[in-house]
């Protein structure tokens, strides 16, 4: 096994997700060999077939060129059941298994495993696969524990195989717009100074089980499990999940080290159990984070925040710079707003780059401003220019055959567990503000692997 560390520094991040953002190779892994012989279809088995293992069942299936040949779930009765009814309806033969160690004895024909399992089993998941000789595509976040998301890096790094991580931003066709052609090649923003990110989910009960097909309390504890009421809410334990914070905030600080091309420096955090009981969620239901980046350009300070209250505002990343604003969000419409001192952006109209803002928009602004008796500290919002881009897919379809194609050996992954990986490290560091209850500094150590 070699034993060397692997570091990687604020610069060579810089190049890395750079690379990755538009598209180009990062390291030798992130394109897989096309095998000699080998059809375009990729067969593929699905470990973790719960709510979010069911959607990418659901996504893979109206994918042409993959075939979900085996299926795993610990729930035999319940999630491994209702994802082989699915198959089922569609007319794929496949196996089933409750052990994955079993699955991959069994299933000869596998090129791929996708993972979406609890936090706490990824790495395990992970490493086995990849020791098989298959390429993994495991949802986000990579772990619950530094060591078990660095095990798998180090396990993809030595296997040769490809191992995505499931920050599906990185392949939505809107994010790559405004972060690659908006945001880096025509710095549109001008000098970006503040981002900010946000996810609001609702409060809800915890999630129950049928009475009449729970899990045996034997394979529960087994699998790590004290209980169903456990199983079913394993976000919310230390031991098996990683939080709100890292659920959520994996995909939207990924955007901020991403775009602004840079590792944050500091972070500083509040939060706490604002809402739950700590007794039964022990993570935080609600944290703030200010970071705070170096950019090629100057410091950016980004503020994030994971809410537990209602679902108002969805989830969203703002970036801010003294030319523009840019408003994305993964559900919603992409907008960019234009500072009125800032130069013209017709000719990015008449490159494609940009949409003009729509004429009633336009309307309303001349009015307001035609208005008698308005205060010169009103803020009226400026017309929002769109983006030329429709997407109406399955958020992780792109994402998903972004992965499907570099096993084929036509792409290259957009996000290679080593750049998941520095997302990771830095939503870990906030824990540690919350728990100094002051800033603390990320040194280039924190990222070594």
């Amino acid at each position: 096994m070699n034993k060397r560390k692997m570091q990687i520094s604020r610069r060579s991040f810089l190049t890395s997700v750079a690379t990755v953002g538009t598209g180009l190779a990062v390291s030798p892994r992130v394109v897989a060999p096309s095998a000699t012989g080998k059809t375009d279809t990729v067969n593929v088995a699905i470990v973790g077939t719960g709510t979010q293992g069911q959607t990418l069942l659901e996504t893979c299936l109206k994918m042409t060129g993959v075939r979900v040949i085996a299926l795993c779930d610990l729930w035999a009765e319940f999630n491994l059941k209702r994802a082989s009814d699915m198959l089922n309806e569609y007319r794929q033969s496949h196996g089933t298994y409750t052990d994955y160690r079993e699955m991959l004895d069994t299933e000869t024909a596998l090129d791929a495993v996708i993972i979406a399992t609890p936090d706490f089993c990824h790495a395990e998941h992970a490493v086995a696969c990849l020791k098989a000789g298959l390429h993994v595509y495991c949802e986000a976040p990579m772990s619950n524990t530094l060591d078990a998301a660095r095990q798998m890096v180090r396990s993809g790094r030595e296997s040769g195989k490809l191992l995505q991580i499931g920050h599906q931003r990185r392949s939505n066709p809107k994010y790559r717009h405004c972060g690659g052609a908006l945001l880096r090649e025509v710095k549109l923003l001008g000098k970006v100074i503040a981002a900010n990110a946000q996810w609001n989910r609702p409060v809800q009960p915890d999630r129950g089980w049928p009475r009449r097909a729970p899990v045996e309390e034997a394979t529960l504890n087994k699998y790590g499990y004290e209980s169903m009421q456990q199983f079913r809410n394993w976000q919310w334990y230390k031991k098996l999940g990683s939080g709100p914070l890292m659920e959520l905030g994996s995909h939207q600080v990924d955007i901020l080290d991403w775009f602004l091309e840079a590792l944050p420096k500091s972070v500083m955090a509040s939060g706490g159990n604002d809402y739950y009981d700590p007794k039964t969620h022990e993570w935080p239901d609600t944290v703030m984070a200010v970071y705070e980046y170096e950019t090629k350009r100057g410091t950016v300070r980004a503020f994030y925040q994971t809410i537990s209250s209602n679902s108002n505002m969805g989830s969203f990343e703002t970036f801010m710079g003294d030319e523009g604003t840019m408003s994305m969000s993964e559900s919603g419409q992409c907008r960019v707003y234009r500072e009125e001192s800032a130069p013209e952006w017709r000719r990015w109209v008449k490159m494609g780059l940009l949409l003009e803002p729509e004429e009633k928009q336009k309307e309303e602004k001349e009015k307001s401003e035609s208005e008698p008796g308005l205060e010169v500290t009103d803020t009226i919002e400026p017309p929002s220019y769109r983006l030329p881009i429709t997407f109406d897919e399955p958020n992780h379809k792109p994402h998903l055959e972004n992965f499907f194609n570099a096993v084929r050996g036509q792409e290259q992954l957009n996000c290679p567990a080593e750049v998941a990986y520095a997302t990771f490290v830095s939503l870990l560091k906030v824990n540690e503000a919350l728990e100094a209850g002051r800033k603390v500094l990320f040194e280039t150590d924190d990222f070594t692997t």
